[in-house]
């Protein structure tokens, strides 16, 4: 072969690497578990594929994002991570209510919560500053939250003193907090009343065995009240119950009060977990949120026919009009 043929061949060779090498890269897959429905996830999903994009992964060129959705029942938790763990995902992105099927199905896959609420007492990490574990992402917890609700509620019935909470009695985090309700209301002289829900079936048995008497609902958030959301703030709403949700989103059907975290700035920032562990980051610290949010919707309170302090009207960060 002629030098300048064998150059010529090699030139042509060396200009084909870069397109065998990209061929040969794996692009890295991220397991979307939504542990509600995706039409009540739209705003959180949007918020975590926006902060990708900007990071610099692109959905359908240099990453895959595979989503399946649990609608809110927990049997499909340990479905879907199985079904993870059999694509080798690069990484699970989802709440607290779905890390322990995560973590069953596989030791080696990250996790990534956008939300949990306690996730040292739940056994999701170790610590919040060294995980440990295959699992990291954001803590919602607030030991003074419930009695910050109930605060609330306080200022708007000063005479409080009979409050329904409705929870999903299987989900552990909603226990804690349930606790932690119970527990501020003793101190206040409120008297709680549960509403026990395990399915979505059990939510209008729940309201109809409701004792006359109580004068709001507390909702502790998990993704079978979260898939049901729109039922139960119907439900509350024709037993004339004003309701106060720890998310803003729940208002959108009908819910009364708020006051939490950005679930929207929790997903987008689930995403800078993601990005690291797609570079190569382990061993991620948890993080917690520094500000929470009170939301009140101005036209549930007019169908209740609420008087609304001006004073908590002029603390809220948002009003619903």
């Amino acid at each position: 072969m002629k030098r300048r043929e064998f150059i010529t061949l090699l030139g042509g060779a060396a200009a084909m690497w870069p397109v065998a090498v990209r061929a040969q890269q794996k692009v890295p897959i991220i397991g979307f578990l939504g542990a509600s429905t995706q039409p009540n996830w739209t705003q959180w999903t949007n918020a975590f594929v926006q902060r990708l994009r900007e990071l610099g992964w692109i959905e359908g060129r240099n990453v895959t994002i595979e989503f399946r959705w649990a609608e809110g029942r927990e049997e499909r938790f340990a479905e879907i991570a199985a079904e993870f763990a059999r694509l080798n995902v690069a990484v699970i992105l989802t709440v607290g209510s779905a890390v322990s099927a995560a973590k069953q199905a596989s030791s080696n896959i990250p996790i990534v919560f956008a939300i949990a609420v306690d996730p040292v007492g739940s056994g999701f990490v170790t610590s919040l500053a060294r995980p440990s574990t295959n699992a990291t992402g954001l803590s919602a917890q607030s030991a003074d939250l419930a009695g910050k609700r109930i605060e609330i509620l306080r200022e708007l019935f000063p005479s409080l003193s009979r409050l329904a909470v409705i929870a999903n009695l299987d989900y552990a985090a909603s226990m804690l907090e349930v606790g932690e309700v119970e527990a501020a209301a003793r101190k206040l002289g409120v008297k709680v009343e549960m509403l026990e829900i395990r399915r979505a079936a059990d939510i209008v048995p729940a309201f109809e065995a409701l004792k006359k008497g109580a004068q709001a609902l507390y909702v502790c958030a998990s993704a079978l009240v979260n898939a049901n959301i729109s039922r139960i703030n119907i439900l509350a709403l024709g037993a004339h119950l004003p309701t106060i949700h720890p998310f803003r989103e729940y208002l959108a059907s009908g819910g009364f009060m708020s006051y939490g975290a950005n679930n929207a700035e929790l997903f987008r920032r689930s995403a800078d977990f993601v990005d690291k562990i797609l570079r190569g980051t382990k061993d991620i610290p948890v993080e917690q949120p520094t500000k929470f949010d009170l939301v009140v919707n101005l036209t549930v309170a007019k169908a209740l026919g609420l008087e609304m302090p001006p004073t908590l009207l002029a603390r809220a960060d948002e009003v619903i009009e």
